[in-house]
């Protein structure tokens, strides 16, 4: 990407959309991606492990997918349920292929917006689900953890997965400092998900 990433505001990279396929918590998905924005030839292994693990909170509220990217982990779990999906990204192109891809499954209760981690959401969710951009370097990371505490609801949960080798342990440690509760609950080739309850 010329030296150019994923999580900039407006990629510079031109523009080459195309269709991939992947198969998710049992079913068969197509989704447009393009150029400039994270994992664009194929649904990246930590993401997949991630919605493999979600389980669905208790608790009632929305659901939000922050570094949405091209939409895979919103879309996938709007339509599953009739909650709100709020999908925010800071990558104006990830966010336009967000919306595509919302259409693409007429998935109507899910929404896509561009937004500085979760400058653009004023509710309180009940789960919090994310890729994080680990290349943006271990300050936004860590504000990405600090601002999905915020934005969760008592008992809500927050759904990360991350790379050992990228990170994973001081990911924990961050974590622990803010939620009383974060839960290894699945390794999987050198990914770590973490479920952190508030």
């Amino acid at each position: 990407m010329s030296g150019e990433q994923y999580f900039h505001t407006n990629p510079s990279v031109a523009s080459s959309e195309k269709v991939i396929h992947a198969e998710l918590r049992g079913r068969d998905w197509s989704f447009i991606t393009d150029s400039g924005v994270f994992s664009k030839q194929t649904v990246d292994f930590g993401t997949e492990t991630l919605l493999e693990t979600f389980e669905w909170p208790d608790l009632d509220g929305d659901i939000v997918d922050i570094g949405c990217g091209y939409g895979v982990v919103g879309v996938t779990l709007a339509k599953e349920t009739s909650r709100s999906v709020l999908l925010f990204d800071i990558n104006q192109r990830a966010v336009e292929l967000a919306r595509k891809n919302i259409q693409r499954y007429q998935a109507e209760n899910a929404e896509a917006a561009e937004s500085d981690l979760f400058s653009a959401y004023q509710g309180k969710a009940a789960a919090v689900l994310t890729n994080p951009p680990i290349r943006a370097g271990k300050k936004v990371v860590h504000r990405l953890f600090e601002e999905a505490y915020e934005a969760l609801k008592p008992g809500g949960e927050c759904w990360i997965v991350i790379q050992k080798k990228q990170g994973a342990p001081s990911a924990k440690e961050k974590l622990n400092e803010l939620f009383p509760v974060v839960k290894n609950v699945k390794k999987n080739k050198g990914y770590y998900i973490f479920r952190a309850r508030k």
